[in-house]
């Protein structure tokens, strides 16, 4: 343990920590833009490229980035003397000078870092005007915006994409005055090894990257008279909603978002989680299925398609290994176009089917050849749960004070494993509800797998079904995907199932969810959210949907049936990994 003192306060911290840690223990707050914070997951070589974070060392002649100074015995730091304040406003004062001046119509306008920053400095006037950078602004993904113009080279984007994510896509570009951050060579995002997960966006502190706005498209949509359109909800993102209003965590928001979403003019408001208890009736099937024929295993769930694009370019050799179910936005999407379609006497054609996600991977979901139903795209607008905020907000809503209102039927009913689609190893608990039953013939008394919960990165556990020990995995994080995949590749590591979701924690941590900055008591409450509702559900096992077993007696016959297949089953593309 090393003893300083900050600000003649004394604290004790581990040796190699930075005076930045010190400084948190203590509760003192030094800016810093070029750094983040993940639960359960150590970040390294990050920092020291923004100099905002500058303090005082008695001894030293120059002033010193907390973010990467680390602490010796005896050290004496001062934060907040008149030297390093004046360094502050100097070097945020010469990133403003090279950054557009267009804060009332940004994307990320009183949600910018760089524009709090400046707040808490007095920062009123640009002291350094001059030339700035022009980067032509890369709109080639269906999911999110490139504006280097925005950029402040903190490389936080680059540390999650390759640190966290492993993914690769982005990097330090040119030199200089052009110095920016990209895929290699400078080529379009949508042409890269991006998988669209969202998670350079979610920490990105300016408006560098933002999602695709969507909002003006689905307002248009709900003008046009001769649209029937309906919205469904993904089970994260009434989590999500919680934050973005600033409601205490225990308030449950479902209800109240539904009735916002009426209010919004939809001509119905479903239930992404009725989609996810159809997702487990395929899931589980394919799962029994090659269990008992010598099927590959282990099975990989595929709901998430930050996921899905991952595998494809980085383990494409295995593409027989991850279920064929579609993801249940999309499942949503084709039963709605068929056979919900037909219920309420609405042409597909001009049915509207807008999905409301935590996640900006959906976007590009949405867009993908495969997912498309007699030639019409299973989902045509992807919104995340900032964007619907946002439109909760623009129509002048008070969220807070609206009264709770019930999805419709029939695509509204769902039981609580739909819920925990949202919180990281809630498919898999959901999945093992339904698998038991359906091979021992008995009843689950216990429907609660906790060994799968949690914000661990990797989670696994060893189930007893009728004598035989079923071994699953859970990944979060595609970093933490690639460690699994890896030593399943080399014959270190053997499961039956695995669950993986692009985002550390799940869904709950989507890249389109409200921004958390690195918060893991925000991340629990939005896990808890969903397990609370899960419990408060009379009906907790997928199967027990009496909507489901309405579809299936009335459409798709039984679950692995051919016309399941043909609706709620795809295929994987071989993808290269440059």
């Amino acid at each position: 343990m090393i003893n300083l003192k900050i600000n003649g306060k004394p604290v004790e911290v581990p040796e190699g920590s930075t005076i930045l840690d010190a400084a948190g223990k203590l509760g003192v707050h030094i800016p810093t833009l070029c750094r983040f914070d993940l639960p359960d997951i150590d970040l390294h070589n990050q920092g020291a490229s923004c100099r905002v974070c500058m303090v005082e060392v008695s001894g030293r002649r120059n002033l010193a980035p907390a973010c990467a100074t680390p602490v010796m015995e005896g050290m004496e730091v001062r934060t907040h003397t008149p030297r390093v304040i004046n360094a502050r406003r100097v070097v945020v004062g010469l990133i403003l000078s090279n950054h557009p001046k267009t804060c009332l119509t940004c994307p990320k306008n009183n949600n910018c870092e760089l524009q709090a920053l400046a707040s808490d400095l007095s920062i009123s006037e640009i002291a350094f005007p001059g030339k700035t950078t022009q980067h032509v602004i890369d709109v080639s993904s269906p999911a999110y915006v490139r504006d280097m113009n925005k950029c402040v080279l903190c490389r936080r984007c680059e540390t999650m994409c390759t640190q966290v994510q492993t993914v690769n896509a982005l990097s330090g570009l040119n030199r200089g005055f052009t110095t920016a951050v990209g895929p290699a060579f400078g080529m379009p995002i949508a042409e890269s090894t991006c998988v669209s997960c969202g998670q350079c966006v979610a920490v990105c502190p300016t408006a560098a990257l933002s999602e695709v706005n969507n909002v003006e498209r689905v307002w248009e949509a709900i003008r046009d008279p001769r649209k029937f359109v309906i919205v469904q909800t993904a089970p994260a993102v009434r989590a999500g909603l919680i934050d973005a209003f600033g409601l205490p965590a225990k308030i449950a928001v479902t209800g109240k978002m539904v009735t916002a979403l009426r209010m919004f003019g939809f001509d119905k408001v479903y239930d992404t989680d009725f989609a996810a208890d159809l997702t487990i009736m395929e899931e589980a099937a394919e799962f029994i299925h090659r269990l008992k024929h010598g099927g590959r295993l282990p099975i990989l769930t595929s709901c998430c398609p930050g996921w899905v694009k991952f595998f494809e370019h980085q383990f494409s050799d295995m593409l027989d290994v991850p279920s064929t179910c579609k993801s249940p936005q999309q499942m949503f999407g084709a039963i709605a176009k068929t056979w919900l379609a037909k219920e309420l006497k609405v042409n597909p054609a001009d049915m509207v089917v807008v999905s409301v996600m935590p996640c900006i991977a959906k976007k590009y979901e949405a867009g993908r050849a495969e997912m498309a139903t007699n030639g019409m795209p299973d989902v045509d607008i992807v919104l995340t749960t900032r964007e619907l905020a946002k439109m909760i907000r623009e129509a002048g809503i008070s969220f807070a004070s609206l009264e709770n209102q019930d999805f419709d039927d029939p695509m509204g009913e769902s039981t609580g494993a739909g819920v925990i689609f949202g919180a990281s190893g809630g498919v898999l608990e959901a999945a093992l509800r339904t698998a038991y039953e359906w091979i021992t013939g008995k009843t689950l008394e216990k429907v609660d797998f906790t060994a799968l919960r949690g914000l661990r990165g990797i989670k696994e556990a060893t189930i007893d079904v009728a004598g035989t020990p079923v071994s699953v995995a859970v990944a979060s994080g595609l970093g933490n995907a690639r460690k699994v995949l890896e030593e399943i590749r080399e014959g270190r590591r053997s499961y039956h199932v695995i669950e993986v979701m692009a985002c550390p924690g799940g869904c709950i941590d989507g890249g389109g969810q409200p921004y958390h900055k690195g918060r893991a008591d925000i991340l629990l409450s939005r896990m808890e959210a969903l397990y609370a509702e899960d419990r408060s559900k009379t009906l907790r096992k997928s199967h027990e949907n009496p909507f489901i077993k309405k579809l299936y007696a009335e459409f798709l016959g039984e679950p692995h049936s051919e016309i399941a297949h043909k609706l709620l089953h795809t295929s994987y593309v071989k993808r290269p990994r440059m």
